[in-house]
């Protein structure tokens, strides 16, 4: 059991969705809550509704050195929480350069960052806790999903890879990782479910309460909803079994009408197409003699 009561909860991604929603429950059951983000208004608010026994901090997780300087300022931390995410929604040759690096960066390498500033102290004092936000799209293919779901199969690989290495050096060190369908926190307005019974969109409240309680229960993995499941048991199955699976269920549909949050203005320009290679010169017709 991980124990909340007077522990250190560190969470990135806490200004809002999931993230501010674990922070409250973390606080109610007595633990000393760190809130990153890069919403500032966010984490004022989430300081105010928490009573004043959040601790928060402007960071951007996406570099290290940031991360490291923040970390230091938030002590010793007992549980982690690798929240922070981000999702353009858009078709691959509809991406911007600038919008597949974030996504990356956000999803993918900053678990990384995070992780590593605060685990050589949970190693230290022989516990700790490390939570990574995957998603079922890394068990999957996404239309509209192709950066979305590379970055969060990368967090997905770090987790359980992760999960086993610290088993052989440091088992006091758990760690979970979560991997939920949709939630309807506004991150994926617009997204739908075919099968609303069987694979719903999910309720924020809901999700971070069930983390917390994996937390405390040392769960290794955990999936939203159960059903969710299948997607590893599809694996085995040839990719055009699965495919036709996936598309009975409607999550190939899924995405078609997402509009998410809006984008930074600097994210938001289409790529510029590609240059059409240059004709080579018709050759000039051969005279007859």
């Amino acid at each position: 059991m991980t124990e909340l009561r007077e522990s250190t909860v560190l969470i990135t991604g806490a200004a809002s969705g999931i993230g501010r929603r674990m922070a409250l429950l973390a606080a109610e059951r007595g633990a000393n809550v760190v809130a990153w983000d890069l919403d500032g208004t966010g984490l004022d608010k989430l300081a105010a509704d928490a009573g004043g026994v959040v601790t928060t901090h402007v960071v951007d997780v996406t570099d290290p050195d940031a991360v490291r300087r923040a970390a230091v300022a938030a002590g010793p931390v007992d549980v982690l929480v690798n929240n922070a995410g981000v999702v353009a929604g858009r078709r691959l040759l509809d991406l911007t350069d600038r919008q597949i690096e974030r996504v990356m960066a956000v999803n993918a390498l900053a678990p990384f960052w995070c992780t590593r500033a605060v685990l050589p102290g949970m190693v230290e004092r022989g516990r700790g806790h490390v939570v990574t936000i995957a998603s079922m799209a890394a068990t999957m293919g996404v239309p509209k999903l192709v950066d979305y779901a590379a970055s969060k199969h990368a967090a997905y690989g770090f987790a359980e890879s992760l999960r086993v290495e610290l088993a052989g050096v440091a088992p006091e060190v758990r760690t979970t990782v979560v991997l939920p369908f949709y939630i309807n926190t506004g991150m994926f307005a617009g997204a739908s479910t075919r099968i609303p019974w069987l694979v719903p969109i999910l309720e924020e409240a809901e999700v971070a309460e069930r983390i917390i309680r994996a937390v405390e229960r040392n769960e290794d993995r955990v999936m939203l909803p159960p059903i969710g499941r299948v997607a590893f048991v599809g694996q085995l199955l040839p990719p055009s079994w699965f495919d036709k699976l996936a598309s009975v269920l409607g999550i190939h549909v899924s995405m078609e009408d997402f509009h998410g949050r809006a984008l930074p203005a600097e994210d938001t320009a289409p790529p510029e197409p590609p240059e059409s290679p240059a004709r080579p010169a018709r050759r000039a017709a051969r005279s007859r003699g």
